[in-house]
């Protein structure tokens, strides 16, 4: 497989994104593989595995390779129009698109506003936060992080993160009022190292939890045909997870299932966090559920 790294100018920012073209291609559509916050080599060892079609990876704005200028802002719409961009500027018409965390979501965006260029969007685990019956307090426990993280930094505000995500009951008010979580006990500095360039912590918090899905034109989309989407959940991520939730809410919403596949929320990358995820069948699952 040949990479080829393109770097793209929209507004606010300046993107940079890959094109993985396949030594023989299965005759497959192109693939656009993305996060958010996670940039392209956080998808490295699935986008291995899927040497039989064209893959398209890009870093967010804002993150890795990818530049924020000083007057770009950092929103679910913002992101939308920059994966039009990127589809635009690649060329290779309708794309399937995995979408994992905060990527499903920006991805739902776009395929809303732009259905000619996505045909199937499997959305791995989206915090969609704006569906969950406990949205108010949600809202509230991610606010409270990006105002941690200006008051006192990364490692007190990236303690409260990780707690949140892998709470698995709702958020209620005694959450809201327990003790704020120790940072060593996730390995994290308590000290604070004065910077705040850090954009889930600082921007992405205090937006992307406010979103709310055009349920009614995706139901139309879905129901004509001109969009599919595909609500995903890992196997082995609790079903009490926000971002699972939000996978489970979207498909109730959209009067789907949810589809599952293999590993937890990042079942598509292997690491010391979770030695047991396996890329290779995360990729075949992937290719099974854009064939089905």
């Amino acid at each position: 497989m040949t990479i080829q790294t393109r770097t793209l100018d929209v507004p606010g920012a300046v993107l940079t994104y890959d094109v993985h073209t396949p030594a023989a291609d299965g005759g497959h559509p192109p693939l656009f593989v993305l996060g958010s916050p996670m940039e392209a080599s956080g998808f490295a060892q699935v986008v291995a595995e899927l040497g039989d079609r064209t893959v398209l990876t890009y870093d967010p704005r804002g993150t890795d390779r990818s530049k924020l200028l000083d007057d770009g802002e950092v929103t679910v719409e913002h992101h939308a129009a920059d994966l039009h961009a990127v589809a635009q500027d690649a060329g290779l018409g309708p794309l399937d698109v995995l979408g994992s965390s905060g990527g499903a979501v920006t991805a739902l965006a776009w395929a809303t506003d732009h259905p000619d260029e996505v045909r199937t969007l499997v959305a791995h685990e989206p915090p969609l936060t704006s569906l969950l019956a406990d949205r108010d307090l949600a809202v509230r426990a991610q606010a409270d992080i990006v105002e941690t993280y200006r008051r006192t930094g990364f490692g007190p505000a990236m303690a409260k993160f990780i707690q949140l995500v892998t709470a698995t009951a709702p958020i209620d008010q005694a959450y809201l009022d327990a003790p704020d979580p120790d940072p060593a006990q996730f390995g994290l500095p308590a000290e604070d190292d004065g910077r705040r360039d850090d954009l889930l912590l600082g921007k992405s918090l205090l937006t992307m939890p406010l979103w709310e899905p055009d349920l009614d034109r995706l139901r139309d989309l879905t129901a004509a045909g001109d969009l599919r989407v595909v609500p995903a959940a890992g196997v082995t991520s609790p079903p009490g997870t926000l971002a699972a939730r939000g996978a489970t809410a979207l498909a109730a919403a959209l009067g789907t299932p949810t589809t599952d596949f293999p590993g937890d929320h990042g079942g598509f990358m292997r690491n010391e966090w979770a030695p047991d995820n396996d890329p290779a069948a995360f990729a075949a699952r992937l290719r099974e559920v854009l064939a089905s």
